[in-house]
Order: structure tokens, then C-alpha cells, then sequence
């Protein structure tokens, strides 16, 4: 052992401090191999582990990548590795074959993906997980200390039960095949985490998984192949007095099954170079922190993308060796099949200004095909109809996290995407088409490749047949609708296996006045990518009618697949060769902005064009057009939904699926109020930008007066009364709420008000208000809230205070003097503004004309004002 030791040291003066790593890592190998045959001969004689042959005389034999071994009697496995991969590297990939949604699982769900590496230790294997997260160039010398406080953690360590020698050829070389149990490995959470661990923030009767059962767990199926090995496994979870039983699809919380497949993928040996990111387009990313960058971004983060090499790299456009090959389950409907493969292929048009002709191909699973859709080798498009569906669409990939080379990618798609099922009535009831709202959503993973762009699309489609239906379209336009819904689903989903993040600025492209135009909408597009959440484009003149989805990739997308797919002979010609596309950024249509940088949730984001379910270059006009249009069309619901011998359950979900896209666009329109505009050129890329700018007063004050109207005035959401009488859903048992039947209409019409309030009343939006006026921001915050106030309160301070905005008013100076109080933390100009409105409410409400109930309405908000003011 001592030899090895000089050795090592020997070799780590004479060599780079690269070459001297690998040699030390090498010679560490040695010496514990050296250890590990340090036994005296007594001993080995003593201990002398059996043959595979013999450990595994009644197993079933799968081989591979990874041989298995299943004792046909227990089930028990054993899994081989042989000499030749300790030492090296795998990439470790989980992936849910099924599950209930309450633990954050689902059919086709990604869940884990990571490199491990196999090292021997004495008579034990072990699986260790490795850091990628870091790099040290190995030029410079503080690779030396490249392992240093960064922790690997020890996976697994079994004892070699089977050890076998084999000759391989007449000189005498030879070759070692371990083996070792695989239960403590697979059947336990010890490759990944299996029972999610509970949110601080959940309440502890929160549904959980209980306890793993040993007894229970078992073996799914073991597959084998070349370069991969496959173990599906069946985790049984016992929890003998659940507190949360979950839905209906949990069907018994005490014992509750999560399916899952491990696989071990070998690292592939290809000339794939990595491509970095750049902010400016947008990829999803394996994130590398360069250790020995001295630079103010030290990052070294690597596109997810395919490995496309050109068959004929002298022609400007080639067919690539191995296209990007997706397959349609051949459970989906044969009607819809074309489209799909239409909306697949589409890819082509980007890939082709890449350089790539037929780069994406798809094929249809025969129905004599030997593999299934869960096959890491096969990207499929696969179809599920869930009792409480987690997505419409969704569309995972996973790659190397050393290269960043894109390796398997799926589809799901669930079948309420197409049906006329509301997902979640009772938050239909209150939420309109906010899914951030949505419950469920909080039990799944915490993955930047999760989507809701199916959901969106869901309640698209929901929106576009109830308006169709209202409208009289015919059965030829509703059909079209239907299609360019599905394709602009197909495409959005297909651009995430791709690598393309969401988009959430290309709807604020085009002119208003070409959204109705059908020749700009095929040829341009209606968005600049497909990777945006966008809703219908219905016209109210029917006649008139362009585009309702995107059909084809937009320029955006063009622009991002030039970016991540041009070929380039070197790393040298890579740099030059990027440079002028990256320099096309400061394009209107090439924006990016992803989802951490929309406005969705109230407090979130600055820059109002970044935001889904927003149409138009002028989001405010649209959106004011859009409420115009829906309240005429839901004057129309008594007549075309009530259908004789049925209930008026579909007339109840019209108003709803109406009301929820009204409530929608007054939150896009708030978004506008305090907003500041991103550029995220680098310097001296264009003259004229700045980072941030804030939205012109006129835009801001013309947001401000679109909520006075649509959201506060007196007559906001009103319908005519003949609707609300009809708002009746269709009994089914005993499923009837506590709280009664009758339509709760002041708490949807009060739902959507805070919704509003909570935007501006935010924080962070009353800081960025008093922030931004240090560089251009002309609409202040006093003269916010006092238009604020003046839509809330003044209009009707002369005459009778209707209910609905007497709950919208004692909300608003709840909220106002919330901020007053001395554990606030709003800032100080925030406070005063506050004080200034409340001080002005307090005055006005000494006005007494209007009937009792308004009398009593203004004696109540005085008397919570006076309350406050004196307990400060």
C-alpha cells in the first residue's frame, strides 16, 4: 500500500493538475482495492464468496446494461456489476408510472434526474451521488481542491454476496462481475425520495402517505437493454388513521400505492458540445456554477437540447443522423392522430432556419408494437383521463446534467383537455380562471418544466364553444376551433421537450387591428411563440373572424431554435457564429420572458406585458373590449342554454366559464398600474434602451379608469337578474353544499375585487410605485389611491350604496387601515397615502342621503375607521 501511496505522489509533480487529479483518483481505486485484497489467505479461504451461478440457480435472468437476477420463489433481486464500470459515471433517471396527485404524483411525471458513480469498498459496492452543480477548469490549480465542502452522498453501500472471474481471451485477461442484493436499494427510498416531505406551511391533518411498508413493497417488473436498465417497483404506503382521505381517486388514504420506474442510463459516448446559456433566449438549463471564474456572473449553465448532427455538413440545409423522433400512443383517437403529427412536424419550420430539414419526425405506435409508452427509449405522446386531471398538457424531458444533452422526452395529454367538464366547480364558484388558487396544484413537484398550458387551453376551449354556442357559430367553425386548439397544445408542449421555456411576452406583439386578420394570423402569428399561455381570439363580429390559435411556430421560436440547434464545426466558428443572432434580441419579436418574470400572482413580476392569458400590443383596449363582449354574450345564456327536459347545470356553467374570463381580464388590466417596463439588452446592444422604464402615465391612468368601470362601479358584473335566478346546479345524491345551493354571487363578485386590490394594495407594488418615480414614474402613489379611492367610494357617496359595493367598500378600508397599523410593514409614504384616504372616507361619510341599509352601511365603515384610528 505504501507503494501506491509514493506512487500517487510521484505522479501528482510530474503531471498536470488535470492529469494529476485523474491519476489520484485512479490510484485512490488502487489502494482501496489493494486494502480490500489485504486479507490473509486463512481468511479468504474462510470467507470465500460463492459464484453468481450459484447465488442466482433459481432466478429469472434479465441482461444488460446492468444484469438483474429475480429469485422466481421470493422475488428477491440481486443486480451485477462488472469491473469495467466502477469508477465511471451513469446518470440516474426516476419517473412515475402512476400515483395519486394528493402526494404529488402522477402517470408520466419526471421526477428525478441525476449522475451517480460505482465504487468498490472492500467487500461492498456503493452508489454515490455526484455534485454537478460546479466546475473548476482544469487548467487551473485550485482543481486541485475541486471536492472540497461539496458533499456526495453515499446512496447505497451492500455487501458482495457473488463475485465471478471471467477469461476473456487466450493471454490471459481477465474481467471481475460482482454481485449485490438490490431490495435495500430499489425497494427503499434510497435512490430518491419517494414520500414527499411535508410543507412547514401544511396544516397537520394535511393528507400524507403514512409509513413505507417492507412487507408490501414490491417488484413491478424488471426490463433490461443495452444502455439502460429499467426497475419498476410498486411502493406501498400504510397509514392507519389518516386524518385527509383525499379524493375519490385515493379511494383508501390508510393504504395508498406509488408506481415508480428507476432507471440507469449509461452516459453517452458522442462528440455532443455543450451550448451555453444566454439570458436574452430561453432554454431550460443544467445550471453550473464555474468555481474559478474571477467574473460577476460565474456561469456556466448548458442549454437542454438534442444532440442534431448534420448528415451532410457542406449542404446549408441537411437531414440530420438522428432526427428527433416522437411516437402517438396508439390510444389516441385515429380522428385525432393527423393533427397531431401536423402540429409535431410543424417543429420543422424552426429547425429548418437551423440548418435541419425533417429535424422532427412523428410516427404512430403500431398496435403490434412490443414496447410500452413508458420506454425512456421512445418519446411519446400519450393520453390519460384523471379524476382530478394535474394538467391538460405536459411535456417533461430529462438529459445529461454533465453536458446538458437532451435524452428522452413525453407528451402527456388528459382528456379533459376536449370535454365540456368543469375541473374544479366549487373554486369555479369563487376563483373565476385564476389557477394559482387551485389547491391540487400545491401537492405537485416544484419543477420548472411543470405546465399549465393545458389547463389554460382546457378552460379555453370551455370559453370558446360556450361563446360559439351563445353565438350561433356553425359546426364547421367549431370544428376549426377545436383543431387550431389542439395544435397550438401540441406545439407548445412539444417546444418544452425541445428545451424551450415559456414565453410569457410574445402575445403583446401585434396590433390590435390585426388580430382579426386571417392571412397576418397564418403567416405572422398572432403571438411571436407558441410558448405563451394565450386565450381564444373569438371576434364579436363573427364574420370577421382570423385566427383563434396559433398553428405553426412563431418568430420568436425561429429565432430561440437558430440559437440552441445551428451547427458549428468548432468552438471557435460556435462564438462567431452565434454572436449575430444573439445580437437580434433587441427585436420586438424576439423578446423572452419566462415565468419568473410574469405578473400572474398579485405582488409578483414588474413588467405588465409579461402576463397569461393577455392578448394584443395593447392589452388594456383588449381587454376592455373582451368584457364588453362577454357581458352581452352572457345576456344571452337564458335563451340558448336552456334546453328543454335537462336541468340548468349548463347554463350555470356558461355564466361561470363567462364570469371567469371577465374577472381574468380585469386582473390583466391591473397588472398595468405601477408596472415598469424590462429590457434585458446588454449594454451598447441598442442605443436608446435602459432596463427599466416605467409604464406611461396614460396607460397606467387608462388601466386605473378600465377597473373603475369594470371592476368597482355600481353596475359591475351586473348581468340583469333574469340569469341569476337560473344559476342552479344539477343535484347528484347528497353531494349538495352545506351552506346551500342558491348562486353566492357577492362572494364571486367580492373574489374577484380583492383579487384586484390585493395587486395594488400589495406591497411591493405600493414600493415600485414610490420607487420608480426616481426614474420616470409619473403616476404617483397619492394620486393612485386617490383615484382609487374615488372608483371605490365617491361615485356613490351622494345616493343609495348597492351590496355589492357595500362588501367592496368595508373590504377596501379594512384594508387601508391594515396598513396603519403599527406592525405593518408597508413603507412609510405608503402609510401616509393610506392615512390621507382614510382621513377623506371618514369626511365623506358624513353624508346622509341614500335608504337605511346605506345609512347603516356608512355608520359601520365610520365606525371601524374610528376604532382603528383610536387603538393607534
Amino acid at each position: 500500500m505504501f507503494q501506491y501511496l509514493v506512487a500517487a505522489f510521484v505522479v501528482a509533480f510530474a503531471l498536470s493538475p488535470a492529469q494529476a487529479q485523474k491519476a489520484k483518483k485512479k490510484d485512490d481505486a488502487k489502494t482501496t482495492a489493494a486494502a480490500a485484497a489485504g486479507s490473509t489467505k486463512k481468511d479468504d479461504k474462510k470467507d470465500a464468496t460463492k459464484s453468481i451461478k450459484e447465488m442466482t440457480e433459481k432466478c429469472l435472468v434479465y441482461p444488460g446494461l446492468f444484469p438483474l437476477y429475480q429469485d422466481t420463489t421470493s422475488g428477491k433481486a440481486f443486480i451485477e456489476i462488472s469491473e469495467d464500470k466502477i469508477g465511471k459515471e451513469f446518470i440516474y433517471f426516476k419517473y412515475a408510472l402512476d400515483g395519486v396527485l394528493e402526494a404529488g404524483y402522477f402517470r408520466g411525471a419526471y421526477q428525478d434526474n441525476k449522475i451517480f458513480s460505482i465504487q468498490k469498498y472492500f467487500d461492498k459496492i456503493e452508489l454515490r451521488q455526484e455534485n454537478t452543480d460546479y466546475y473548476f477548469d482544469p487548467v487551473n490549480e485550485l482543481s486541485k481542491a475541486a471536492l472540497a465542502n461539496i458533499n456526495q452522498p453515499l446512496m447505497a453501500s451492500e455487501k458482495i454476496v457473488g463475485m465471478t472471474v471471467d477469461t476473456l481471451d487466450t493471454l490471459g485477461n481477465t474481467v471481475t462481475r460482482y454481485l449485490i442484493e438490490a431490495d435495500a436499494i430499489f425497494l427503499q427510498e434510497v435512490l430518491s425520495q419517494v414520500k414527499p416531505s411535508r410543507s412547514p406551511s401544511a396544516p397537520p391533518t394535511s393528507f400524507s402517505l403514512g409509513n413505507l411498508s417492507a412487507k408490501k413493497t414490491k417488484y413491478i417488473r424488471l426490463k433490461n437493454y443495452p444502455a439502460n436498465t429499467d426497475v419498476e417497483v410498486e411502493y406501498v404506503f400504510d397509514n392507519p388513521s389518516p386524518l385527509d382521505r383525499g379524493s375519490k381517486a385515493v379511494t383508501d388514504a390508510r393504504f395508498v400505492t406509488i408506481k415508480v420506474r428507476h432507471t440507469f442510463i449509461e452516459v453517452p459516448q458522442n462528440d455532443y458540445r455543450p451550448r451555453f446559456d444566454d439570458p436574452r433566449v430561453g432554454y431550460f438549463l443544467d445550471q453550473v456554477t464555474d468555481m474559478t471564474s474571477t467574473g460577476v456572473t460565474p456561469y456556466r449553465d448548458m442549454l437542454n437540447r438534442w444532440h442534431l448532427v448534420k448528415k451532410d455538413p457542406s449542404e446549408a440545409i441537411s437531414e440530420p443522423v438522428d432526427p428527433i423522433v416522437f411516437w402517438i400512443e396508439n390510444t389516441t383517437p385515429e380522428a385525432m392522430r393527423p393533427i397531431i403529427k401536423e402540429a409535431v412536424e410543424g417543429w420543422n419550420i424552426a429547425f429548418e432556419a437551423a440548418g435541419f430539414k425533417n429535424a422532427v419526425i412523428c410516427n404512430i405506435q403500431p398496435d403490434t408494437a412490443d414496447w410500452d409508452a413508458g420506454d425512456i427509449r421512445y418519446n411519446v405522446l400519450r393520453w390519460t383521463s384523471s379524476p382530478s386531471p394535474p394538467f391538460g398538457g405536459y411535456g417533461p424531458s430529462f438529459s445529461n446534467p454533465r453536458t446538458g444533452q437532451l435524452l428522452g422526452a413525453d407528451i402527456m395529454l388528459e382528456w379533459i383537455f376536449l370535454t365540456n367538464r368543469l375541473r374544479l366547480e366549487k373554486l369555479f364558484d369563487v376563483a373565476g380562471m385564476d389557477f394559482a388558487a387551485d389547491p391540487n396544484l400545491e401537492q405537485l413537484p416544484n419543477d420548472e418544466h411543470f405546465c399549465m398550458a393545458g389547463h389554460h387551453m382546457h378552460h379555453n376551449i370551455l370559453y370558446g364553444t360556450t361563446v360559439m354556442q351563445a353565438m350561433d357559430f356553425s359546426e364547421i367553425d367549431k370544428d376549426t376551433f377545436l383543431t387550431q386548439a389542439l395544435k397550438e397544445l401540441i406545439l407548445h408542449e412539444v417546444g418544452h421537450t425541445l428545451g424551450l421555456n415559456h414565453n410569457f411576452i410574445a402575445s403583446a406583439y401585434a396590433p390590435n387591428e390585426k388580430w382579426q386578420d386571417r392571412k397576418y394570423g397564418e403567416t405572422v402569428g398572432m403571438s411571436t411563440s407558441v410558448m405563451d399561455y394565450t386565450i381564444p381570439n373569438i371576434s364579436a363580429d363573427k364574420n370577421k373572424q382570423g385566427m383563434y390559435f396559433d398553428t405553426r411556430p412563431g418568430l420568436y421560436d425561429i429565432w430561440a431554435i437558430r440559437y440552441g440547434y445551428t451547427p458549428f464545426a468548432t468552438v471557435e466558428e460556435e462564438k462567431v457564429g452565434l454572436a449575430p443572432i444573439l445580437s437580434e434580441s433587441t427585436k420586438p419579436e424576439h423578446r423572452f420572458f419566462n415565468d419568473a418574470d410574469d405578473m400572474r400572482s398579485p405582488g409578483k413580476g414588474i413588467d405588465p406585458r409579461v402576463m397569461i392569458n393577455d392578448m394584443t400590443a395593447d392589452p388594456i383596449s383588449y381587454a376592455i373590449e373582451q368584457n364588453d363582449f362577454n357581458l352581452a354574450t352572457m345576456k344571452l345564456l337564458k335563451e340558448k342554454y336552456s334546453t328543454e327536459g335537462q336541468s340548468y347545470h349548463e347554463l350555470r356553467n356558461a355564466y361561470l366559464i363567462l364570469t371567469g374570463r371577465y374577472i381574468t381580464n380585469i386582473g390583466v388590466m391591473s397588472r398595468w398600474v405601477g408596472g415598469v417596463f424590462v429590457d434585458r439588452s446588454f449594454a451598447g446592444q441598442a442605443a436608446d434602451s435602459k432596463p427599466f422604464t416605467p409604464v406611461p402615465l396614460a396607460d397606467q391612468k387608462r388601466a386605473m379608469q378600465g377597473l373603475a368601470k369594470y371592476a368597482f362601479a355600481p353596475g359591475a358584473f351586473s348581468v340583469g337578474d333574469d340569469v341569476y335566478n337560473y344559476l342552479q346546479m344539477q343535484r347528484r345524491g347528497y353531494e349538495m353544499p352545506f351552506q346551500g345551493e342558491d348562486p353566492k354571487l357577492h362572494e364571486r363578485f367580492l373574489t374577484a375585487q380583492k383579487s384586484v386590490l390585493d395587486h395594488l394594495l400589495h406591497i411591493n407594488t405600493q414600493t415600485r410605485i414610490i420607487d420608480s418615480k426616481l426614474y420616470g414614474n409619473e403616476y404617483s402613489l397619492n394620486a393612485m389611491m386617490t383615484d382609487l379611492t374615488d372608483a371605490i367610494v365617491k361615485e356613490d357617496i351622494g345616493s343609495v350604496v348597492n351590496t355589492m359595493r357595500q362588501n367592496l367598500q368595508a373590504e377596501y378600508v379594512s384594508r387601508l387601515l391594515g396598513m396603519l397599523e403599527s406592525t405593518s410593514k408597508y413603507p412609510a409614504p405608503s402609510k401616509a397615502a393610506a392615512y390621507a384616504e382614510v382621513d377623506k372616507i371618514r369626511n365623506l361619510l358624513n353624508n346622509t342621503k341614500g335608504d337605511a341599509a346605506t345609512i347603516a352601511h356608512r355608520q359601520y365603515l365610520a365606525f371601524l375607521i374610528d376604532q382603528a384610528l383610536k387603538r393607534s
